[in-house]
């Protein structure tokens, strides 16, 4: 079997996980439209099963293990989405569900991981924290890890989201997607080149997590260094895995600041009344920045998520 999947894998993928996720709608707003200048098309993944399209990876990823591997559950280390789909998956499963995360992890994030019965354990928020605990979890516990996105099935997963919005919203001229660690705009790009190969793609991540930016421009794989950014989501670093999926088919990466990441976000919210986290509004913030030039063009975005702290949002301290 490759290590990269092919059409029909995500297409597979898509037929397992189809009773356990949401086919979540696609929405246009005229007045976004007006603003931008082009034609885009919201994949809305913030009304997702978990609020995010993390669930997609995780329930493949959990569904294609055997009743050995899975008899002591599985562990995952995540600031907040993937923890939370790994914990719900396994519910599903009926398994338990072991997450590492950040001390510094918002509220409503802990919360949802919580209210799906994960057992959770906080750590630094640091890669090699993260690491060194979840290692000691499943060597205490034999639990099967769920790397957040190095990890074929997971990528396979996160593929299926693409693949929706291009069988709804066929002829798309570009698809644009945020980058954390890799594994959505890793399945994007795989699924786009199988299903539209003349369609773009084009990855977007914050100016303070600029990892894949740098790794792309460079040709050779750059880790972030203290990343950061009101993106939470998007603060990890890509792997071999995902950096080699992201330069043979994604066209372009580009960076925002988080201003321009809280204007996205804010816009989204008073024009469609849609409730998006920062993360989930980086690529539309690359239109309105003009760091992309698709003026005219049809634009699909996949918005990945809706989970905020409503007593935290970011424009609460902007005067």
């Amino acid at each position: 079997m490759s290590d990269t999947p092919t059409l029909d894998d995500i297409r597979a993928a898509a037929e397992r996980i189809a009773p356990f996720v949401h086919r979540t709608p696609v929405l246009t707003s005229s007045s976004i439209n007006r603003i931008t200048g082009c034609e885009i098309t919201f994949k809305c993944e913030n009304f997702q099963k978990g609020g995010a399209f993390k669930i997609r990876g995780a329930t493949n990823a959990i569904r294609c293990l055997s009743e050995d591997q899975i008899r002591y559950g599985v562990a995952t280390h995540s600031s907040g989405n993937h923890a939370a789909a790994v914990a719900l998956a396994a519910k599903m499963r009926n398994t338990t569900a072991y997450t590492v995360m950040p001390s510094n992890v918002s509220r409503v994030k802990k919360e949802a991981v919580a209210g799906y019965g994960a057992k959770i354990t906080y750590c630094e928020p640091t890669l090699s924290a993260r690491d060194s605990v979840l290692n000691d979890i499943v060597r205490d516990t034999g639990a099967a890890f769920i790397h957040p996105y190095d990890n074929r099935l997971v990528i396979e997963g996160q593929a299926t989201t693409a693949l929706e919005l291009l069988e709804e919203v066929p002829g798309l001229d570009v698809v644009m997607a945020p980058i954390g660690g890799g594994g959505l705009i890793s399945g994007t790009a795989l699924a786009v080149r199988g299903l539209s190969p003349r369609t773009k793609v084009i990855g977007v991540e914050p100016e303070g997590a600029d990892d894949a930016y740098r790794s792309f421009r460079s040709g050779t794989l750059i880790s972030a260094a203290g990343p950061s950014s009101i993106a939470d989501g998007l603060l990890a670093s890509l792997s071999e895995r995902t950096f080699n999926i992201l330069s043979r088919h994604v066209n372009d990466v580009v960076t925002v600041d988080d201003d321009t990441i809280t204007d996205a976000m804010r816009t989204i919210w008073e024009r469609m009344k849609l409730v998006v986290e920062p993360s989930a509004a980086v690529p539309f913030a690359a239109i309105l920045s003009g760091r992309v030039n698709i003026t005219g063009l049809k634009v699909g975005i996949i918005l990945t998520g809706g989970n905020v702290d409503l007593n935290r949002l970011p424009w609460m301290n902007v005067t």
